[in-house]
């Protein structure tokens, strides 16, 4: 990973602080938009039986949603171990710490020590990741039946946006840098893996596209 976002650069970003912020809105507000989109494809296709493996699930929102719905089994991975206690205190109030397993590690650089699962979330995640086709790479080779992304869409308010953003961290001696990475090419990576994309909605600022193993791929 390269030094724009280290786990330092990480750190000073996706803080305890910021966990235990995201933690209180979920509590009163329930699932953010561009999450409760993700959760309600997922649940309209059927997740009953399934395992989950999100990458950069943070506070583990989707994961509580999914379990409750029908999920089996979650693997989080963390790249940090900002997130872990404001999300394991939510495990403990939905009664779900045995259905989770939370890891801290770079997922595209230790991909050997995480099981495949039946699907795959990235929410947010890729645009924190320089090295997008590493990342999402990874992420469909885990990808047993369905990968869900999610993604800044590809405008050019969205890049001003995202400079500004970048501008202020700089200005602020951030290790940490987000990143526009083409969505066309985002979904191409994946696709390569043997996926197949079957649902790709944008809203204001973020994209979310599905892929799902094809029964060729699936067979090999």
């Amino acid at each position: 990973m390269s030094a724009c976002c280290s786990p330092k650069g990480c750190r000073s970003v996706f803080s305890e602080k910021r966990a235990s912020a995201e933690a209180r809105r979920y509590r009163r507000h329930g699932l953010d938009p561009t999450s409760r989109r993700i959760a309600e494809f997922l649940k309209r296709h059927g997740i009953g039986g399934r395992t989950l493996l999100e990458v950069g699930g943070g506070i583990g929102a989707i994961q509580i949603e999914l379990l409750k719905a029908g999920i089996t089994r979650a693997v989080n991975i963390e790249l940090i171990p900002t997130y872990e206690e404001a999300a394991r205190a939510l495990l403990r109030e939905a009664g779900l710490e045995a259905r989770v397993e939370r890891r801290v590690m770079d997922f595209a650089e230790a991909t050997g020590e995480v099981e495949a699962a039946d699907i795959v979330i990235m929410n947010r995640v890729i645009c924190c990741y320089p090295d997008m086709p590493k990342l999402a790479g990874a992420a469909a080779d885990h990808t047993r039946e369905v990968l869900v992304m999610s993604f800044p869409k590809e405008r050019w308010w969205t890049r001003a946006v995202i400079s500004m953003a970048d501008f202020v961290l700089r200005v602020a001696r951030q290790q940490f840098q987000v990143f526009v990475h083409p969505p066309d090419e985002i979904i191409a990576t994946a696709e390569r893996h043997g996926l197949k994309t079957v649902y790709n909605q944008t809203a204001f600022f973020w994209e979310v596209a599905s892929l799902r193993r094809t029964t060729a791929a699936r067979a090999k």
